[in-house]
């Protein structure tokens, strides 16, 4: 009877063992997922357009414009197999990279980068994705993945129009040199 309870003992020790195994093996795989919404080459781009405020914004936007091309092609062609669950990934993709541009537009606000001349073209491309957005037919596989993505969009929509108000604000106070003016003049 003994034998039969350590046994028995064992073998619960072993599965909760396993079971504890499994799902901390789950949960880096969880956190390694977001990272896959941009290739090591729009990586790669993000990094050389990282000294350049503007350029960045507007590598964002190209991003974000690939993303919304590829929905729209799947859903204005013909009805492929697995068309929702490339939609689903595609909205995923859009709203972690939606995600990343709005903590970027955070940093610049908070350092006062100069970025007014492309902000503009951010608000007229979020009013242009939030209408591809909407576009799919509604389904269940990624109707809370769009949802997620629109409150991404919001957010950085929300982000760039309070970043012009207050670009135009510090920049009226503190305005940029211009060229030339910081630079030392030649002795005669």
């Amino acid at each position: 009877m003994a034998t039969t309870r350590s046994t028995l003992t064992r073998r619960r020790v072993l599965a909760l063992s396993a079971l504890s195994f499994a799902h901390l093996s789950v949960a880096p795989l969880c956190a390694q997922r977001r990272e896959s919404a941009l290739s090591d080459a729009e990586v790669e781009k993000l990094r050389d357009s990282a000294y350049n405020p503007p350029d960045r914004v507007l590598t964002f936007v190209e991003f974000l414009d690939q993303r919304i091309k590829q929905i729209e092609k799947l859903t204005g062609g013909k009805r492929q197999p697995g068309r929702e669950e490339d939609i689903h990934d595609l909205m995923e993709q859009f709203a972690s990279i939606a995600d990343d541009f709005d903590d970027n537009l955070d940093d610049y606000s908070k350092y006062h980068r100069d970025i007014r001349k492309v902000l503009p073209k951010v608000v007229s491309a979020t009013e242009r994705w939030a209408t591809s957005l909407r576009t799919p037919p509604e389904n269940a596989m990624y109707s809370v993945t769009r949802k997620l993505a629109l409150e991404s969009l919001a957010d950085v929509r929300e982000s760039v129009t309070k970043l012009i108000e207050e670009q135009k604000a510090w920049f009226l106070a503190h305005p940029p040199a211009k060229e030339g003016e910081n630079k030392p003049q030649p002795r005669s």
